[in-house]
């Protein structure tokens, strides 16, 4: 089991204990969609793959936030936010801006990149050091600038 599923389920436990029950529902939404991924994968998730799902359910509840806002459902967007802090626990620290565009820039000139046809070799150096650590979105118009710029 990686190292991160099982911190992941130990919150669980202590979340149990402590009878919070908000933060022990998403605690197992997170556990539901690790181990849908690894049934439906036959696998067995190592860190790297756990942080790119919580990677990526964050991105949903974001989604989801600004979709409710945009409708009006306070309430709904609520519930979102609270979601979103819990499974942010679980993320590593956020990355500066100022490491970001270091990140970029070693990424651009690692992969000999000259022009946006590039900007794929880029992006695969990017990714893998900034998995849930960076929205990827951000990522991108950063190497779009210093390619272009």
């Amino acid at each position: 089991m990686s190292t991160l599923k099982q911190q992941i389920t130990d919150e669980m436990k202590a979340a149990m204990r402590a009878k919070e029950k908000e933060r022990l529902g998403t605690i197992r939404m997170i556990l539901a969609e690790l181990k849908r991924v690894e049934v439906d994968e036959r696998i067995e998730l190592d860190d790297a793959r756990v942080l790119a799902i919580l990677d990526k359910m964050s991105k949903q509840r974001r989604d989801s936030i600004s979709q409710f806002d945009d409708a009006g459902r306070v309430d709904l967007a609520d519930v979102e936010r609270r979601e979103l802090e819990v499974i942010k626990t679980f993320l590593p620290q956020p990355l500066t801006e100022q490491e970001l565009t270091e990140l970029v820039s070693a990424a651009i000139a690692q992969s000999g990149a000259q022009s946006m046809q590039d900007m794929g070799k880029v992006m695969g150096i990017v990714k893998p050091q900034a998995q849930g650590r960076a929205d990827m979105g951000a990522i991108s118009k950063l190497v779009k600038e210093q390619l272009t710029g």
